[in-house]
């Protein structure tokens, strides 16, 4: 399994990236200094996007032509991408719809989160 999550500070806030990690793993109601996301509509998104992949729940999508599958955990203010197997290039393709909506991808498996206070 490898983990995509994404979050927005909110304006002049910049948080330990790794504690904020922990938090939405551990899945604290409301994490101070994060705005809310448009939850749905980024599910929404995801959906049309992987429109040809089979939808095995609300939250979860399977590639039936080719490898990999993956799984959202949204709280009101993260969104965690579980990948099971998933290609380098999806990952991508879930990354840019993530920068759609200004979340930077926090890599727990480096850690590092790609975002411009980081370039």
């Amino acid at each position: 399994m490898y983990e995509l999550v994404f979050w927005r500070y909110l304006e002049g806030i910049y948080l330990n990236h790794h504690l904020v990690y922990e938090a939405i793993t551990e899945e604290q109601a409301e994490i101070e200094g994060l705005e809310e996301l448009p939850v749905q509509v980024i599910l929404n998104r995801v959906g049309s996007v992987f429109s040809k992949w089979e939808k095995v729940d609300d939250n979860s999508w399977k590639n039936n032509n080719g490898v990999g599958a993956f799984h959202i955990r949204t709280t009101p203010q993260s969104i965690k991408i579980d990948c099971y197997g998933t290609e380098g290039k999806t990952m991508d393709t879930l990354v840019n719809v993530m920068e759609e909506f200004k979340c930077p991808l926090y890599d727990p498996q480096v850690p590092e989160r790609h975002d411009e206070m980081n370039e």
